[in-house]
């Protein structure tokens, strides 16, 4: 999954995954690992399912809780207001914009 997620950050397609009880869909800018070893992915989304009631913004999705992760033909162009390409929550960092 990780050769997936980075793809897409190069690439700057929107994912499309399965989270927390529905359908999300993220611009993928960041993608590490945690302290604890927890694959993550810092993004913005842009639409879909959200618990919250937050559809959009930034987020951070830890990747064994989602599932059908696909990329899409949908691109972004520019980092999203506030991307910290930093992000302290990440221990280890695999890709980022």
């Amino acid at each position: 999954m990780n050769a997936l997620v980075c793809q897409a950050i190069r690439e700057r397609r929107i994912i499309r995954l399965h989270y927390d009880g529905g359908l999300r869909d993220v611009e993928p800018h960041f993608h590490g690992a945690s302290s604890e070893g927890n694959d993550l992915l810092r993004a913005y989304q842009v639409g879909g399912y959200s618990r919250s009631g937050q559809p959009h913004g930034w987020k951070t999705f830890r990747l064994d809780h989602a599932s059908a992760l696909a990329v899409t033909d949908r691109t972004f162009s520019v980092p999203r207001p506030d991307y910290d390409p930093e992000d302290s929550s990440m221990a280890t960092i695999y890709c980022r914009l």
